[in-house]
């Protein structure tokens, strides 16, 4: 029915059916965040979610041809995540950890994509192509769910310090992993020999792409000096992002490690978190379409009757195998690497189960991993790390909370009220305030919400409007 409406629109205009497309994608985004909201499950669910609603599968509101058209939206996406991490590559704090922090990441990300790798062709006997691809993936983690985490609730410290580090190095670890993996299962279905070069040439494209990153970043910081207006220190970054993403896509890499790279650069030259906020709340519209498409492409057909020649059995088997494997790594990984570097036991204890989130950087690479795998083993491959997202999205944030918790990072503990007689409730009242100010001392101020630097951003915006004070035409 839908098809019929479509093909009478573009007989009109060819336009309008992908602007009608993107307006539904966005609406039924938003809407679903509405009920995951409730159910206190992050935005992401909500999205695969409205994408499997608007999919093939069930309502088929969206034409084939303007998913298709929409490819570039991982880059993209990929893009905005991966900058974001880099904000936690500051000198100063992997000073502070240096050698200990790698070793941690080592430790968990080398077990979980090595057990994942174990399990997938050993035990369930899947393609070596397949497997390789599916163990890279297994030691990213999504950095977004935790971050907000530790946001809202204030927590600080070693174990705050460390968890940021080694999540900003995980997808370090996970794009090298995946560059040479997705090269040797490419060569392996093209028959092509595998060689020195067909392992290294991707190496060598992703460490061109790392020292362009680097030149962009310092770019960026002298683009973005002290007096630059907000709108325009927006439309630097956002330009100079959709740069590198072309370019990388002309060398055939990922924008990950790059874009990493370049707020890397950006912040260690001494530029403000300002701008990283500014990103972040410019982003949602984009992530939330790639999401949606990513939920849009879910085969739901597969998922339960099977996964084709490739896969004998229902691909919900290997995605739940998938979760529980790579859980057991990522927190056996990060306990023994803890303890071999001997940190003390609240951050070996409990840094694995924060680690356990995994779904914007893991499903951006499996998307792309589907483009240049093609045919069915890169659909499957798509199918199985989203329906694992699902699954992280759900577990993830509370593992993560309960991980802060647990470690003693923040706490919701009040002092006990006084117990002497004849003190009024007014009189215990003031004692635990004035018991909680002792506890806190001295705090720094909250950061700052994406929607506290937008309103910022507005005010300065109007300020503009005004008669404007004297200054260069290229600081404006």
């Amino acid at each position: 029915m839908l098809d019929a409406f479509y093909e009478r629109i573009a007989a009109t205009s060819s336009v309008a059916p992908v602007i009608l497309s993107v307006a539904l994608m966005l609406f039924f985004g938003f809407a679903a965040t509405r009920i995951t909201k409730r159910l206190r499950l992050p935005s992401v669910t909500a999205y695969l979610a409205a994408g499997i609603l608007l999919g093939p599968y069930v309502f088929d509101l969206v034409p084939t041809e303007v998913v298709g058209g929409m490819s570039f939206l991982s880059d993209i996406a990929l893009a905005f995540i991966a900058f974001g991490v880099g904000e936690f590559f500051k000198l100063s704090a992997l000073r502070k950890n240096g050698w200990r922090t790698v070793a941690i990441t080592l430790s968990e990300a080398l077990l979980s994509s090595l057990l994942v790798f174990f399990v997938t062709y050993l035990l369930l006997g899947l393609d070596l192509s397949f497997s390789l691809v599916l163990a890279a993936l297994a030691s990213a983690t999504a950095p977004a769910s935790t971050v907000m985490t530790i946001r809202q609730t204030g927590a600080k410290g070693d174990f705050v310090d460390t968890l940021l580090q080694v999540m900003a190095l995980d997808n370090v670890v996970s794009l090298l992993s995946y560059s040479v993996a997705i090269s040797v299962a490419v060569a392996a279905i093209g028959g092509g020999a595998l060689s020195f070069s067909t392992v290294a040439m991707p190496l060598l494209r992703n460490l061109l792409a790392v020292v362009v990153g680097g030149v962009l970043g310092f770019v960026l910081r002298l683009l973005i000096p002290e007096g630059r207006s907000n709108d325009n220190r927006l439309i630097i970054v956002v330009a100079l992002l959709f740069l590198f993403c072309g370019f990388c896509s002309i060398i055939d890499v990922s924008p990950l490690l790059g874009c990493m790279m370049i707020g890397a650069v950006y912040v260690n030259l001494g530029g403000d978190d300002k701008l990283f906020l500014q990103v972040s709340y410019f982003s949602p519209p984009i992530l939330l379409l790639f999401f949606v498409r990513s939920g849009i492409g879910f085969r739901l057909d597969s998922l339960f009757a099977g996964g084709g020649s490739l896969v004998t059995y229902p691909l919900i088997l290997v995605s739940v195998t998938y979760f529980l494997v790579r859980t057991v790594g990522k927190v056996g990984g990060s306990y023994l690497g803890c303890l071999a570097v001997g940190k003390e036991r609240r951050v070996r204890n409990y840094l694995g189960l924060a680690e356990i989130p995994q779904a914007s950087v893991a499903i951006g690479l499996a998307v792309l991993g589907a483009r240049a795998l093609g045919g069915e083993m890169g659909q499957t491959l798509e199918t199985v790390v989203v329906a694992a997202g699902i699954l992280y999205e759900i577990v993830g944030p509370v593992s993560a909370k309960l991980a802060l918790y647990l470690s003693g990072s923040y706490t919701t503990d009040l002092p006990a009220a006084p117990t002497a007689e004849g003190v009024d409730e007014v009189a215990i009242l003031c004692e635990r305030i004035r018991a909680i100010r002792e506890g806190l001392g001295e705090r720094e101020a909250p950061p700052p919400t994406p929607e506290d630097a937008f309103t910022e951003a507005a005010l300065m915006q109007r300020e503009a409007m005004m008669p404007r004070r004297r200054g260069r035409w290229w600081q404006a």
